[in-house]
């Protein structure tokens, strides 16, 4: 949360995080993920400020703005590997989980192992997540 703050009164390039509520950050290994809710901010002003909070932190920062559809949560998370799907699988114990269905060939571009991303994305998502390379 400092690191935002540092940045937003840094200089003119991040004064758009005045108009940006904080929601969360989840940390897992060497990624780490903060999520926002942001309306109207463009997809080139989250890279930046991605890349300016990975130079400040030390830690690879992937910033999502937050959303209720798990697709685009998890596409925003995920890129450059595109996701081919997402199913809700409803087990017989009762439980869900969803299967994010991915290319195979896109693996390489997960930003972190596959087991930690499947991490955060559970508690992202507040429901068990598995990755399914295709």
């Amino acid at each position: 949360m400092k690191a935002l703050v540092d940045l937003e009164e840094s200089g003119s390039e991040f004064k758009w995080l005045r108009n940006v509520n904080y929601v969360k950050s989840y940390v897992a290994d060497n990624l780490a993920v903060v999520v926002l809710e942001a309306s109207g901010v463009s997809p080139p002003q989250v890279s930046r400020l991605s890349r300016a909070l990975s130079d400040k932190l030390g830690l690879r920062v992937k910033v999502a703005t937050s959303a209720s559809d798990p697709k685009i949560l998890a596409g925003q998370l995920l890129y450059p590997a595109r996701i081919l799907g997402i199913n809700t699988l409803w087990l017989p114990d009762g439980t869900t989980r969803y299967n994010i269905r991915i290319r195979r060939r896109d693996t390489r571009y997960l930003p972190a192992s596959q087991e930690t991303v499947e991490k955060l994305l559970s508690k992202i998502l507040k429901m068990p997540v598995k990755l399914k390379p295709e």
